[in-house]
This record gives C-alpha cells, structure tokens and sequence, in this order.
C-alpha cells in the first residue's frame, strides 16, 4: 500500500493527529487576540462587536473558505504547503519561484515568532494568581524542553497531543458558551455591519486589522501539515475545531460588554474562566500553546526539505524518525528556531509586545500563496472570471491585513521581517549558485572514451586501483559524462578498475517515488544506474546500489567476482570504491562582482552543509573524495613576452665588429 493512500480515509486517529499537529496555531489565538483588539482604549461595543465580527469573517473568508476549501485542493500526493504549491506549476511559468521563495522564507520567519507568544500568553495568566512571578525563564524551560523532544518525531507528538487538544477545544467552547447564555445578544456580532462600522466610522478602526489578523496566523501552518493527516481528516475536524473558536471569542465579548467604558485590566480570556479553575485552565492552555508551537516547527521540516529538493537550501540532514508517512526531522533548523525563539523571548519579555511584531512576516506568506493559488487554478478550471474573482478578492483582504500590519514594523515587525529577509537571502543564493554552477558544467559524450576506458581496464602494467570503481555523476542524457570524471579517471592518476560504475540521482516532484534503471555502455566493463526517488525518501545511495548489484548479479546480467585469478578460484566479490568529486571556487576565476560575491557566500554555507558523500549516504563505504575546480570565468591573463638569453659568442661578434 502507498504511503499516501491510508491518509485520504476519515479516522478517529486521523481526527486526533490532525487536532494536535494542525490546529495548535489557530487554536491558541483566543489567548491573545481580544486582548490585542480592545488595547489601551476604553471598552466599547463598537470595538467588542466590530472585532468580533472581523475575526468571524476573517476566520470564514481566509481558514475556511481559501485554506480548509481551496488551497488544501492543491496538494502534490498528498504533501501541502508553499513549495508544494509551486512544485504543481513550476513548469508553466519560471517567475513563479518569487512569491514561492517569499512566501517560504516568511513562514519560516514566523515560525521562530509563534511559539514565544503562544507560551508567554498562556504561562502570563499565573500573574492573576501570583503577581510578581517572573515568567520569561518558565517560558524558556518550556520551550527548550519543546525543542528537545522533535526528534522523536511527530507520529508520538502527535498521538499525546491530540487528546490534549480535544480538551483545550472543548474547554474552550463550553467556557464560551456559558457566557453566551448569560448575555446572547452577543451573537448579533456575527453580523457583517459591524465588522463594515469598526473599519470605516471608529477612528483609527482600519489598524486593528492588524490585531484581527492574529486570528488567522495558523491557516498557512495548516496547509504545511497537510502530509501528516491528509485532506478529509482535516476538513472534518476543522468545522468543529471553528465553533469551539467563535464560541470562545463571543464568550468574551460577552465578559468585556459587562466592563464596557472601563480600560482592560486583565486578558478576557482568562476573565470568562471561573475561579475555581482559573489554575486548571492556565494548564490546559499553556499544555495547548506548546502543541501550537509544534504545529509551526513540523510544518518548517516540511518547507526545508521540500526547498531543498527544489535547490533553494543547502543540503542538510535529514532525519525519519519513524516509518509513518510524512515524518521528519531537520536537526539544524531545529536548533535554528530554537535560537530565534529565545532571542525573542529575551528581546520583547511580555506577550503583548510580541502581539506587535508578530503576523507582519505572515501576511506576505499568505499573498504570495494567493499569487500562486490563482495561478493553479487558472490551470485547472481555465475561468479567467472566477480565477480573477479569487484574486481580486483575497489580493483586497490580505493587502489590507498587509497595509494594517505595517503600523507593527516600529514595534518589532522588523524582527520578523528582518528573520525573512536572512532566510531569502539563503535562499536566493543556493538557486543563483546552481544556475551559475551548472551553466558551466562541461559535458563530453562518453562514447569517445569507452575504447581508452576498456583498454586502461585491461592494462596491466598500471597497478589496479579498485575492482569497481562508482562515480555519481550530474548528466542526465546517459550519453554524457562530466568531462572533471573523464579528467579524474585518466589524468590525476590513472583508476585501473575491472567495472566502471556511473550513479545519477534525479529527484523527483513525487514524494515516494523509489524507480531505478540500467543501462550496459559497454558490456561488462562500463555500466550507468539511474535511481529516481521521491524527495521524501532518504538517499542511501551506499544501500540502494548494493540492492540493485545483488539484483542484476542474480540475473546473471553482471559478474563481480574478482578477476585476479587468485581471488577468482575461491568466488571472491571484488571492492567497491566510490569517488565523489567536489567542487570549489577556483582562484582562476575573474568573475563580475555579484557573480563572485553570491559564489563565495555559496562556498561559505556549503562549508557548514552536509557534504557530497554524506547527502548520499556513501559515508559508510569505501570512499575517495577529489576536490575540483570550479573555473567559472577564467582569469584573463596580460600578453608574456619571452626575453631570450644573450650568450657570450654573440657578445664577442658584436665588439670585433
């Protein structure tokens, strides 16, 4: 059975996953978005009912109608998020690569803002029962401790998180409800009058659009996760996960109608929690703000190792940490993220600073997955009217939002934007340094060399270097060859082998795909494997070509008995030994200042990278690493004159003359 296959089936299980991995995000926003809305100013009902109005329509317009709806439509066999998104249309126009490139670096931007408000909001609700406690060094503990447990990958996450948050849901729906019964006039707020009210007749009523954004910060983060659960689990868990949500904001605008004309002394969400479980709460919700937390860092695996399959990040390490379908682990970003938040928590302290530089970075995640939704759905329904009705309409929204978030950059909207700016200019790199790379990659045919190939092989007064000699090489026409492997092969010193081995490694825009093929160029003496993997599987090439050997050794399609006669008589196998052949940037090279400074830096990161042979999985075999080269644009060299010796005899003649 395909790995995909068993997530597009509605389970229970499937229903608790998604409640824990997806939800967390969205799920903890009554922590701060109320509280966010209403700010320094006196209570009012314009305010209550026009924010609660925004966020029910925002939450009906942007989760359900254009992510849970639409977007989730877009996934690429089952995986979702941005860089899926982009994989689907890549092939129809190249400057797609923009919002994609945009769009991830925000989100990952985000991910290091997320999980310090969700945590400081929940663990600042002790202040009602202790004052003075000091929360920043609880906040960090826990979100350590978060970090800590990634690597155990999420399917355990997952299965302890979810009954968790069916209770933080639940809680928060029934505390909701509780206050709606007691003042139900409060559901007239649903109504789009308000919302129209706020924006155009409050003064300065079009800012707290900023605030009303908070709401929906998590939709992107749903879109991600969407390998992990599939779509119908999703769908269906979302319709109950929104009215635990509206329940819990009509709740506490129904708390904050009963304070109107008086300034907010404490978070209304905790205000609509009776006292007697105010501590049992605060537990549920700080329990519930890690889950949130663990919704963003999943979906940040999922973006690095599709930005990688798409050459937009180094190649780092990747972790499966279990068999399920969609699990990953990043241990660099992990401890990336971990950075960030720390610094977070340690620059703003307080959760309502964090409100102003938090959903800046999100806003243009969002544009730039409306940019590329259009597109995929012009591709798919070919309706320029209903294509142009999405745009025009979420372009209008999210600009908005954008327009409203842009009064957080003084307050610490910087930080977020100054993160993605980092992160894109990674980004920017990494694609710039391949096309530069593979522009200049010299191929040769491979046909003119096996005649020099068969006789180095059968050579006998060069000592022998290896029986089997494994190159992986970057030519997709099996025709080709780099012209550094030919170089490698008979110039540095000359590799004698019985077999020569060609691997090429194409990755392809499926998730698992695990596809080989092989080809004789020359019978028994020059042989090309090509795998074709899914950028989901792990590239253990050292295991794979050991497989596919025993395979064709079985068809009797290949002989790898040692030739020396000696070892021959007992059927000994003969060693393999791969070479991988790295690249660096050549002195040699007068290249234009831009072109040189993306190289170096692209040489820089590299250092830090996962090298060549590790990437493959080959570092557990016998292994010659050469470093090559890279000449881009060879130096141009001033115009030598040769100045010939004067001898003697010639001095003798000219004096006698």
């Amino acid at each position: 059975m395909h790995p995909h296959s068993k997530s597009n089936a509605v389970t229970t299980a499937g229903l608790l996953i998604s409640l824990g991995i997806i939800y967390g995000d969205i799920g903890t926003s009554p922590l701060y978005v109320m509280k966010a809305i209403i700010g320094d100013a006196p209570i009012s009902a314009v305010v209550v009912y026009g924010g609660i109005s925004c966020v029910f329509w925002t939450l009906t317009l942007q989760t359900t109608l254009k992510y849970v709806l639409l977007t989730l439509q877009a996934d690429n066999k089952g995986e979702g998020g941005i860089f899926s998104l982009y994989t689907l249309i890549r092939r129809k126009a190249t400057w797609l690569i923009v919002p994609a490139m945009i769009g991830g670096a925000a989100l990952l931007a985000d991910g290091i803002i997320t999980p310090p408000i969700s945590v400081s909001s929940a663990i600042e609700g002790l202040r009602i029962l202790y004052p003075d406690l000091p929360t920043v060094p609880i906040v960090l503990a826990i979100l350590t401790a978060l970090f800590m447990m990634q690597s155990f990958g999420t399917e355990i996450v997952g299965k302890a998180f979810g009954p968790i948050m069916l209770l933080w849901f639940t809680m928060l729906g029934a505390l909701g409800a509780v206050s709606v019964i007691d003042h139900p006039e409060i559901l007239q707020a649903l109504h789009p009058y308000y919302a129209y009210n706020l924006l155009a007749n409050y003064p300065n009523g079009f800012w707290l659009l900023g605030a009303v954004f908070l709401c929906t910060t998590g939709a992107e983060a749903l879109y991600s996760d969407l390998g992990h659960c599939g779509r119908p689990n999703i769908r269906l868990s979302w319709f109950f996960v929104k009215t635990a949500l509206l329940l819990n904001y009509l709740g506490q605008g129904a708390w904050l109608m009963t304070r109107e004309g008086s300034p907010l002394q404490e978070n209304p969400f905790y205000g609509i929690i009776p006292g007697w479980f105010l501590l049992g709460g605060i537990a549920i919700a700080t329990i519930a703000a890690i889950i949130a937390s663990q919704a963003l860092v999943t979906g940040s695996f999922t973006l690095i190792s599709e930005a990688i399959r798409l050459n937009l990040w180094p190649k780092v390490k990747l972790v499966y940490p279990t068999n399920l379908k969609g699990q990953l682990y990043v241990p660099s970003i992990n401890w990336l993220l971990w950075l960030g938040c720390v610094g977070v928590v340690l620059y703003f302290r307080e959760s309502e600073h964090m409100e102003a530089a938090y959903g800046l970075a999100i806003t243009m995640a969002m544009l730039s997955t409306t940019i590329l939704m259009s597109y995929y759905l012009y591709t798919k329904c070919k309706s320029t009217v209903l294509v142009s009705l999405f745009l025009a309409v979420y372009l209008a929204i999210e600009i908005a939002f954008l327009i409203a978030n842009l009064s957080k950059f003084p307050h610490g909207g910087w930080v977020s934007l100054l993160l993605g700016g980092l992160l894109l200019t990674v980004m920017y790199i990494w694609i710039k340094a391949y096309y530069i790379k593979r522009s200049f990659t010299e191929y040769v045919s491979l046909k003119d060399y096996l005649p020099a190939l068969k006789e180095l092989s059968a050579d006998e007064t060069i000592p022998k270097y290896t029986t089997h000699l494994v190159f992986m090489t970057s030519a997709a026409s099996p025709k080709e060859i780099e012209s550094k492997v030919i170089y490698s092969i008979f110039q540095k010193r000359p590799k004698r082998a019985d077999i020569y081995w060609f691997i090429h490694v194409e990755t392809t825009d499926e998730p698992y795909t695990t596809e080989y093929q092989v080809r004789q160029i020359a019978e028994g003496d020059v042989i090309r494997i090509d795998f074709k993997l899914g950028f989901r599987v792990e590239q253990r090439i050292n295991l794979f070509f050991r497989k596919v050997v025993e395979e064709l050794v079985e068809n009797g399609e290949v002989d790898i008995t040692s030739r020396y006669p000696s070892l021959n008589k007992q059927h000994l196998i003969g060693d393999f030994r791969f070479v991988v052949l790295e690249k660096f940037l050549s002195y040699e090279n007068d290249l234009p200042l831009l072109k040189r400074l993306i190289m170096e830096w692209y040489f820089r990161i590299k250092k830090i990278s996962s090298s060549e042979s590790k990437w493959f999985g080959l570092d557990t075999s016998s292994i010659k690493i050469e470093k090559v080269p890279l000449v881009i644009k060879p130096a141009v060299l001033p115009q030598l004159k040769r100045i010939r010796p004067v001898r003697k005899q010639d001095v003798r003649t000219r004096s006698v003359s």
